[in-house]
């Protein structure tokens, strides 16, 4: 089974967001071809989860990934940071073999 982790910081910001959203919300977390590197993330909110969906829960926050996303994913642990660039989630994704600056793009 694929496994996807959920940092505290990343829970604690999927909470806040979703405070602002119908109950129920949750982020769905999606890889897309295209963006600088081959691959790209995709954030949307949305209220159903279809039934193939990995479910991903921590401290009251849920996120969703599409099967197919999943096989580019699995063993990712997606974060929250605050720096000087902004804010924005972070994928660690082990099997991405390069990254773009804009963070939301990698290649395998």
């Amino acid at each position: 089974m694929a496994e996807i982790t959920l940092t505290p910081r990343a829970a604690k910001r999927i909470n806040e967001i979703m405070a602002t959203e119908p109950e129920g919300s949750m982020l769905r977390i999606s890889v897309n071809g295209g963006g600088c590197s081959g691959f790209q993330y995709a954030f949307d909110i949305e209220s159903k989860r279809q039934e193939d969906d990995l479910l991903v829960e921590r401290d009251g926050a849920a996120v969703v990934v599409d099967q197919v996303s999943i096989q580019y994913m699995d063993g990712s642990v997606i974060d929250f940071v605050d720096d000087l660039i902004g804010q924005s989630f972070k994928i660690e994704n082990p099997h991405a073999t390069a990254s773009c600056g804009c963070g939301t793009s990698f290649s395998l």
